[in-house]
């Protein structure tokens, strides 16, 4: 048996309220020698429960920040200096404690699972068609080395009307504008119809705003076809069909999630990571 490596982590925690001290696991910084990493959870939902206005698009960014300060960090400077710059009021970490691992990475993912992610069933009760599709879209653009220089949660408003709810999931820029919306059609077709009402304008709103064409993709589970079966879903396959059609009249790409792989290398092409 292999021997364990001695490592050191500490608990990152959102805290909306400190009087209440009420507080949701989010991440952990796994620290052995001079190698440190941070990860946050995928699944915003417990954060939500918590508190239905925490602006997550400031968390993610907030990983991505330290995580890059992190990744070019040299010595041994103390980690909640380095931390301490960029932790909200509302975020909090706790204090170092030791921890055994088989390896660096197995570690961190050890960690994850036991402070930080739901159990499994209450991650699926809870995790939306939505919202596992765009952990989906995350992972794969991090896996091609792109996500941090990807824009996030962007505002439909910069581009149409004040006041325009709608928010891009995430995109980018390399001479056209690239954006990439998740699209479940899990249960119905109303994420991909409020897609194509928002198209027209968005795309006029690039033009005018970046003096660039804008391409739109939709992304979507394989409808029809369900996990445990061989057989297609009749209702599956209609509404998959009636928002293709949909995507083609507004000119947006449809793409499931078999295709991101592609999307992904595309993206490190273009934007040279």
């Amino acid at each position: 048996m292999a021997e364990r490596k001695q490592c050191e982590f500490q608990l990152i925690r959102y805290v909306p309220d400190p009087i209440k001290n009420e507080f949701v696991n989010i991440g952990v910084m796994l620290r052995a020698g001079e190698q440190s990493v941070l990860r946050f959870t995928r699944d915003w939902a417990r954060v939500r429960c918590l508190d239905p206005d925490a602006d997550t698009e400031m968390l993610e960014a907030l990983e991505i920040e330290v995580g890059r300060r992190l990744s070019g960090e040299t010595g041994n400077r103390p980690i909640m200096e380095l931390l301490e710059a960029s932790l909200s009021n509302g975020v909090q970490i706790t204090e170092s404690k030791g921890y055994l691992a088989e390896t660096f990475p197995a570690g961190l993912e050890e960690l994850m699972r036991l402070y930080v992610e739901p159990p499994r069933k209450e991650r699926s009760q809870r995790r939306s068609a939505r919202e596992a599709l765009l952990s989906t879209m995350r992972t794969r653009f991090e896996q091609a080395g792109v996500w941090r220089l990807m824009r996030k949660q962007i505002p439909a408003a910069n581009y149409t009307e004040p006041g325009d709810p709608l928010r891009i999931d995430c995109g980018y820029r390399n001479g056209k504008v690239k954006f990439f919306q998740a699209v479940s059609l899990e249960t119905d077709a109303a994420d991909a119809k409020l897609l194509a009402y928002s198209a027209e304008s968005l795309r006029a709103g690039v033009e005018m705003v970046d003096h660039a064409e804008l391409i739109l993709t939709a992304i979507t589970e394989p409808i029809g076809w369900p996990a445990d079966a061989g057989e297609p879903d009749e209702e599956r396959s209609v509404r998959y069909k009636y928002v293709s059609k949909l995507m083609e009249k507004h000119e947006i790409r449809l793409m499931t999630t078999s295709d991101l792989p592609n999307l992904a290398e595309t993206a490190r092409a273009e934007l040279r990571a």
